[in-house]
């Protein structure tokens, strides 16, 4: 059965990204999209509730998951710029198959970050 997870690593303090707050929202043909949840991660840089989407949530189709990086950083008393280099990482990502398990890592710091598609 399907589902969509995410896991986020602060690569400048070799941590979980405890106490982000992320949204996942689907893109529509027309390019606009429709916010399906908003989440804080726990404190290991995951959704309390499990999946993102479960296996009754899930469709094929375009995605979108917004990180707030820079209101993360801030928190943790990181000074950074304003505007900050990096401020939300949206990752835009296709479902091709809603049966398969999707899971959307990031790991990121005030100045970079990289993701992949994890099992």
């Amino acid at each position: 059965m399907g589902h969509l997870s995410t896991h986020v690593l602060d690569t400048a303090h070799g941590c979980p990204a405890a106490g982000m707050r992320v949204t996942l929202q689907r893109v529509r043909a027309d390019g606009s999209a429709e916010t399906v949840r908003a989440i804080t991660l726990n404190a290991d840089g995951r959704n309390d509730g499990g999946p993102l989407l479960d296996a009754s949530a899930m469709a094929a189709g375009r995605w979108r998951l917004l990180f707030e990086v820079a209101a993360y950083f801030r928190g943790r008393g990181v000074v950074l710029p304003e505007p900050p280099f990096i401020d939300v990482v949206a990752l835009d990502f296709g479902i091709a198959d809603a049966a398969g398990h999707y899971h959307v890592p990031l790991l990121v710091s005030p100045y970079g970050y990289s993701t992949y598609r994890g099992s």
